[in-house]
């Protein structure tokens, strides 16, 4: 295509675009504004080519046909929160993905299976992805809220949770690298950084713990060994 074509294609699309109404729909008949390539961004489990195929584009896709189904046929994928389209003139669909956050792993009976923050399995296979996550005893839509919570708030304290249980009584226990942390039910991401804080600065004094202790109001017990 000559700089003079593209230049008198620019043009027209200008002048078109700024049409109230009809601008689109002239411009969606040029082979010019046909889609020629998909972008994905955002993505880490899912595979681009899972989120192109879902959106169904073909050869007589325009970038001026409407953005509002493509977004919606990727976010109906399992492990999409959100998804947006845009269009990159002439020929260029960008898709922007927001996957749902994995938060804690669970033994089943075929093994582990990902959750989210609503103990939702996720289509994960931690066998074949590079995964580190809690382990929890079994889905537990408390525990993953929290652990969703943690991971937002406090992702250096999150990386170092190696399991997490609520025992009968409801107390949550932790499992975490240099010992355990234990806490009510209801104990709150705030609440967890503020015992990391205390963590870190045992550790920097190089006091050993076996536990710390988050069930009593305005204080954190820590037990040395």
């Amino acid at each position: 295509m000559t700089r003079t074509r593209i230049a008198l294609l620019a043009a027209l699309g200008l002048v078109v675009v700024a049409s109230p109404w009809w601008g689109p729909h002239v411009l969606r008949h040029l082979a010019y504004f046909h889609v020629r390539s998909v972008q994905v961004t955002g993505t880490h489990y899912l595979s681009p080519r899972d989120v192109v195929a879902a959106m169904r584009v073909d050869t007589n896709t325009s970038t001026w046909d409407d953005v509002k189904p493509y977004a919606a046929r990727v976010q109906n994928l399992a492990m999409v929160q959100q998804a947006d389209v845009e269009r990159e003139l002439p020929g260029i669909l960008v898709v922007h993905v927001t996957e749902t956050v994995p938060v804690a792993i669970a033994p089943t009976s075929n093994g582990f299976r990902v959750y989210d923050l609503r103990a939702q399995a996720l289509p994960i296979d931690p066998t074949k992805t590079d995964i580190d996550l809690p382990v929890i005893d079994h889905p537990d839509a408390i525990i993953t809220r929290l652990l969703s919570g943690v991971e937002a708030t406090s992702p250096r304290f999150f990386a170092r949770i190696s399991s997490v249980a609520r025992q009968g009584n409801g107390d949550l226990v932790m499992q975490l690298d240099h010992g355990t942390l234990r806490a009510g039910v209801d104990v709150t991401p705030a609440r967890l950084a503020s015992a990391s804080l205390v963590a870190a600065d045992l550790d920097r004094r190089g006091a050993h713990y076996t536990e710390l202790d988050l069930r009593y109001h305005d204080q954190i017990v820590a037990r040395l060994q």
